[in-house]
């Protein structure tokens, strides 16, 4: 008996191919449903309809069509077991030695804008996934298919083993087979309940899933991960292709995953200047060793390169204008690692190609971050919102005598936005709206406060402090204004905030307080 094969597909994408090398190279006959089986008919190639196979119409505008025993029959039946190949003699049913499906696109339909629940419901499959499954279970005897990709390894499998499978690819097939449906149910999973939050007008909570699942598709795997002896793989969420996976690579090596962690550190920061003046950051493991604005984007960089110069070198570049020819001429000046922008101009890309080793990105929607982070730890993870709330200065509480002019406003503002991507805790020091000190990370406050003074210099004169957290003592107020700066901006929040605002007040330093928190562990 020839070899049965039963091929339903809504990516139809390499489908002819397959099926005539099935066909014409090892004998096998086709059972098809749908679309899938017009495909075949009109390419020439000889299959049956499921609906013929089984007896049974296609039902219910389509819902219906392989939910049938002649079909999971066969796709079930252990050969090995004589019961089993009885069953299948008294019901006429013929064994299925291979089953190729892919699923309805369901993530690629509700990622269409203004889609509809109702149209989001149809694209659910309910036969596939069975199918899969069923193959999957049955691999001992069933080859599964469910990607194109699969489709060149399973004919070189089939040419190589006398026209069979080896159990091993089977085994390969059936996990491939699993993880794709437990990924296509947490998408509906995780659609079904953002529609039920929004129902209860819960969407401006940013309330967490009580089963939080995480898949994703690897995009490459890494050289390593943090260090040499740590793998390390590239993975994207969801079935569009979105954020970094977006990104065109103009030249360069391959992104490392400490590239890729620098450069999402630093997207983050340049997505707060997402609009208004040209901006760049240059940032050294996730935290800004240099960030400022300019008239053009060729100062931005140049103010945020001077900033702190030796840090800058072999660090990564983010800008929120496309480069231009002077741009890319300061940029090659030095030894950076990345560079990333909403574009490239034809001169840029020519003069930064001098520079084979700089990986040069385009990434046009710097904006579009993700809406939660996890983070792993013994036994399970935690899961939160991302820090992407707007800043809204209008909120802000001016809490000493002396008031802040507009500049200085301005001002605190820039620090502000580039204090919340620090590591806590995070001092930053800015002048001419840029950076002219940072303390990162370090286990006090007063320690970080000393850090970015100390780098600051006597430009520090005249400069504003941001805080990414309270100060519990009035020591760093002290400290700050003992180098000349003029005014802090700071959550609050501590009990013994009026003897910070008292020193504010004796020394005649302009504070805001926020009233929001941005810790960055």
């Amino acid at each position: 008996m020839a070899p049965l094969a039963l091929l339903s597909v809504s990516d139809k994408t390499g489908l002819i191919e397959l099926a005539r090398s099935l066909v014409e190279e090892f004998g096998f006959d086709l059972i098809s449903s749908g679309g899938t089986a017009q495909a075949l008919k009109e390419a020439g190639l000889p299959v049956t309809k499921v609906s013929d196979y089984t007896g049974s119409p296609e039902i219910l505008g389509g819902r219906v069509k392989t939910l049938h025993p002649r079909i999971h029959g066969g796709i079930l039946a252990r050969r090995n077991l004589a019961e089993d190949v009885a069953d299948l003699e008294a019901q006429q049913m013929r064994p299925i030695d291979l089953v190729v499906v892919n699923l309805y696109p369901f993530e690629q339909t509700i990622a269409k804008p203004n889609v509809s629940l109702a149209d989001a419901i149809e694209q659910i499959d309910i036969g596939g996934p069975a199918m899969i499954r069923a193959s999957a279970k049955n691999h001992a005897h069933v080859t599964i298919l469910c990607s194109p990709t699969q489709y060149t390894d399973y004919l070189q499998e089939l040419r190589q083993n006398s026209g069979s499978a080896s159990p091993a690819f089977r085994q390969r097939a059936a996990l491939r087979a699993f993880q794709h449906t437990a990924h296509y149910d947490q998408a509906i999973a995780a659609y079904l309940e953002r529609q039920e939050a929004e129902g209860r007008g819960q969407e401006a909570e940013g309330k967490l899933s009580e089963m939080y699942e995480l898949a994703g598709t690897q995009l490459q795997p890494l050289r390593y991960g943090e260090n040499p002896h740590q793998p390390a793989a590239w993975y994207q969420t969801g079935a569009t292709t979105t954020g970094w996976a977006a990104a065109t690579k103009l030249q360069g090596k391959e992104l490392s995953y400490n590239n890729l962690v620098d450069l999402e550190g630093a997207r983050q920061i340049i997505a707060e200047f997402a609009e208004g003046d040209p901006a760049a950051a240059i940032v050294k493991h996730t935290n800004p060793c240099g960030a400022a604005l300019g008239k053009t984007l060729v100062e931005a960089y140049q103010k945020a390169f001077d900033a702190d110069a030796t840090s800058a070198f072999g660090g990564i570049v983010a800008l929120n204008r496309p480069i231009d020819a002077e741009t890319a001429t300061a940029l090659a000046k030095t030894f950076l690692e990345c560079v990333v922008a909403p574009g490239c101009e034809p001169e840029a890309e020519a003069i930064l190609s001098a520079k084979k080793n700089l990986r040069v990105l385009v990434l046009p929607d710097l904006s579009s971050g993700p809406k939660e982070t996890v983070t792993a730890i013994a036994g399970g993870f935690l899961a939160q919102t991302s820090d992407d709330r707007p800043v809204e200065p209008g909120l802000w509480k001016i809490v000493t005598e002396k008031q802040p002019t507009d500049a200085q406003l301005e001002e605190l503002l820039f620090a502000w936005k580039l204090c919340k991507h620090v590591k806590s805790n995070a001092i930053v020091v800015t002048r001419d709206r840029t950076t002219i000190g940072v303390g990162a990370g370090q286990m006090n406050r007063v320690g970080s406060v000393k850090i970015a003074l100390e780098q600051a210099g006597e430009k520090a004169q005249g400069a504003v402090l941001a805080s990414d957290g309270f100060f519990p003592f009035d020591d760093s107020v002290r400290t700050a204004a003992a180098a000349g700066i003029s005014a802090i901006v700071q959550p609050g929040g501590s009990l013994r905030d009026q003897d910070s605002i008292n020193a504010a007040n004796e020394l005649g330093v302009v504070m805001v307080l926020t009233g929001i928190r941005h810790f960055l562990h």
